[in-house]
């Protein structure tokens, strides 16, 4: 069977890419402008916890930081999102009602994805009937690169379908397409299989999320939309540590895909451990001076 996408999708200029995505790091944020981006990169992190420990006293406190992740003279808003496996959106839902925070969960066999099509229906399935109003799923890597792109399409139109009326991310393991043009090609059909958003990483292999990559996945949603009118967002995994960084990204979206795409709705940061260093540098904006890291560790 041949498998064609509705829309071209373009070669990408390895080191054109790269050369951009460097670029951005030049790009410095001051005084207000700072300000503004940091708050906005909080309000734009999922908070995930996914390890084989997780009890539901840790997901709690998760819970309590996305609600308010640092003291109200901060004014900082709460996260974008709480993700964490599907046994546990039952009780992250009760933690966060009426807070307007979704609860998000990775399914489909996360992070692998090598599970049979019937498991990861029935994991998305089950994950939004306790509640869950986003689905984070993998694809199926080694299909892809073998070149069986019609079962990678429509697995992700099966899982979209699963989700009813809950939001899809796509996570590709970009650290694993070993190419731009793989992850171009795989942005175009992921979002032409109904993909409500494209995200880099599971955060579990490396590398995950670079500028880079996310560059070439933003041009990809940008081109979409001018081509269809259809927004999609995007969210990079893993990796993103430091609050330079995370101003890094939104400089490039702004500049990429314009300020549409700088809200919660359009991009996200999957970097738990990011938080803390933004939360950091709004104290030291507002103090002048930095607070200790326990200050603000346990929310």
């Amino acid at each position: 069977m041949n498998f064609s996408l509705q829309h071209p999708v373009p070669p990408v200029d390895q080191v054109g890419a790269e050369a951009r995505a460097a670029f951005f790091t030049k790009r410095s944020l001051k005084n207000d402008a700072k300000r503004a981006g940091l708050r906005l990169a909080v309000s734009m992190m999922d908070l995930t916890t996914l390890e084989g420990a997780d009890t539901k006293g840790k997901v709690s406190q998760l819970c309590r930081k996305a609600r308010q992740p640092m003291p109200a003279r901060y004014q900082c808003p709460p996260c974008g999102a709480v993700c964490v496996y599907p046994n546990l959106v039952a009780h992250a839902v009760k933690e966060l009602a009426g807070s307007g925070i979704p609860v998000a969960s990775v399914a489909t066999g996360f992070p692998s994805g090598q599970y049979p099509l019937e498991l990861r229906l029935a994991d998305t399935r089950h994950a939004v009937g306790e509640g869950a109003a986003e689905i984070d799923m993998v694809i199926s890597r080694g299909a892809f690169l073998e070149g069986d792109f019609v079962r990678v399409f429509d697995e992700i139109a099966a899982v979209k379908e699963a989700c009813g009326g809950a939001l899809l991310k796509v996570i590709f393991e970009t650290g694993e397409l070993q190419t731009y043009d793989h992850v171009r090609f795989v942005s175009q059909l992921a979002i032409e299989a109904g993909a409500d958003f494209i995200k880099t990483s599971t955060g579990k292999v490396a590398p995950a999320a670079t500028l880079a990559v996310t560059l070439v996945m933003v041009e990809a949603v940008r081109d979409y939309f001018l081509a269809t009118g259809r927004r999609i967002g995007v969210k990079p995994a893993g990796g993103i540590r430091t609050a330079k960084e995370a101003l890094h990204y939104l400089v490039m979206v702004k500049e990429t895909a314009g300020d549409d795409w700088l809200t919660p709705e359009r991009f996200r940061f999957g970097a738990s451990s990011l938080l803390l260093d933004v939360e950091m540098q709004i104290a030291r904006m507002e103090e002048g001076r930095y607070q200790s890291a326990e200050s603000f560790a346990k929310g």
